[in-house]
């Protein structure tokens, strides 16, 4: 895929204190918080601030929205294929908290290996 070899977005990694954060609260915790931001950042057909709504830092989530390019509607056409100018779907809304998910575990077992080391 070519998400994976885009050097922006490769750069991503969970700091201590997203990571820290990550770990106490758990990964269905931090799911469910991923679902609302989803929910209230990227689900509208029109949204305001389109390509400015996700911080950079902050959240776990948010971090991992950059990596994934599930940041914005302009990146989510770009590099998932779902248009901009619609809400998004059900199935949408799922997948794209799926490639979150997967992320964050992904960062979650790079941390385990790193301090195995």
């Amino acid at each position: 895929m070519a998400l994976a070899k885009s050097r922006f977005r490769s750069q991503f990694r969970l700091q201590a204190k997203d990571l820290s954060y990550l770990l106490s609260k758990g990964l269905p915790v931090i799911c469910q918080h991923g679902q609302d931001f989803i929910e209230k950042r990227l689900a509208a057909a029109h949204i305001p601030n389109d390509g400015r709504q996700t911080p950079f830092h902050g959240h776990p989530v948010f971090v991992a929205q950059h990596a994934t390019a599930c940041c914005c509607r302009g990146c989510l056409q770009k590099w998932h294929l779902i248009p901009q100018g619609r809400e998004l779907t059900e199935q949408e809304k799922d997948y794209l908290l799926e490639v979150l998910e997967r992320w964050l575990c992904l960062e979650m077992q790079r941390n385990i290996q790193s301090n195995e080391h």
